[in-house]
């Protein structure tokens, strides 16, 4: 069995629950009665068979909502590997911290290009660190204070899940100065990411290596479940750029998260409306079960 589930930004209405079935059965999905999850919110539709018709029936045809069809088995996850950057956090950490060195909109277009998989991301992470060599190390903490901010749903969406036995891994192509207060503040197990060089107060335009990308990313995913003994079904990955690919391909649920086109294409599920409360819902968790604070 498949399940579809319809996710609103703002607010469903019962005639989509009558449209999804309707789709579902002209599509030759063989659909058995679905209902809400949470009503207005979040409906469940089962059904018996081509999830990728599904798909194709569903995906952008309700206004202002996401669809997510998956095995029924192994729906629930366990596991959650997550980018940073525009992922768990509003904004790219690289550009707000070029913004204090006068470099935002130069360094900006490579992160763009890289994230788009235009650019080898090791050498446009190399190009734009080196642009901001003689930079105040200061600049961090207060880019850090001003700038980052965590990214709706997150702190829901990995506290519910480690609440439920599951484990949470933050892997991030930025830096660690950002990613581990970001982890520990939304609740991440541990935080994997790149380390920028300071000598005397300074940036020396440098990375240490190796450096984290999107091998390390894939190679994270499979070592977790490794080390639990969980089966790959059981778990997700979520993130928005090129470097993300390798990691939800390899995931049980890859989730393209207000995605690059090259990423949302690939990616078994995108979100593209809702925060990433979506992915709670995604996983058949309804509002009551969720971990808020």
């Amino acid at each position: 069995m498949f399940i579809a589930t319809l996710i609103a930004a703002d607010r469903l209405v019962q005639g989509d629950i009558s449209a999804v079935s309707d789709r579902l059965a002209d599509a030759g999905c063989a659909p058995v009665v679905g209902g809400w999850l949470d009503e207005g919110s979040a409906a469940d539709f089962p059904f018996a068979l081509a999830p990728d018709a599904a798909r194709v029936a569903l995906e952008g045809v309700f206004a202002g909502a996401d669809v997510v069809v998956q095995p029924m088995e192994g729906r629930a996850k366990v596991l959650l590997v997550a980018d940073m950057d525009s992922t768990m956090i509003t904004v790219e950490c690289i550009d707000e911290l070029a913004d204090f060195a006068g470099l935002k909109p130069e360094i900006a277009a490579i992160t763009e290009r890289a994230m788009r998989g235009e650019l080898d991301f090791e050498g446009a992470l190399d190009a734009r660190v080196a642009l901001l060599k003689g930079l105040d190390a200061g600049a961090i903490d207060r880019c850090l204070a001003e700038r980052v901010r965590i990214m709706p749903g997150a702190r829901e969406l990995v506290r519910t899940m480690r609440s439920r036995g599951g484990t949470a891994v933050l892997v991030s192509g930025g830096f660690t100065r950002f990613a581990e207060p970001v982890a520990a503040e939304i609740g991440f197990d541990r935080a994997i990411a790149n380390v920028l060089e300071i000598k005397d107060g300074r940036l020396t335009g440098t990375v240490a290596r190796p450096i984290v990308g999107s091998s390390t990313k894939e190679e994270t995913l499979l070592a977790s479940l490794a080390e639990r003994g969980l089966a790959p079904e059981l778990s997700m990955a979520v993130g928005d750029g090129a470097n993300d690919l390798a990691m939800i391909r390899r995931a049980g649920l890859g989730v393209a998260y207000h995605a690059k086109p090259i990423v949302a294409e690939a990616a078994a599920a995108r979100i593209d409306n809702g925060d990433l409360t979506a992915l709670l819902w995604a996983q058949g968790i309804a509002r009551r079960d969720w971990i808020v604070a």
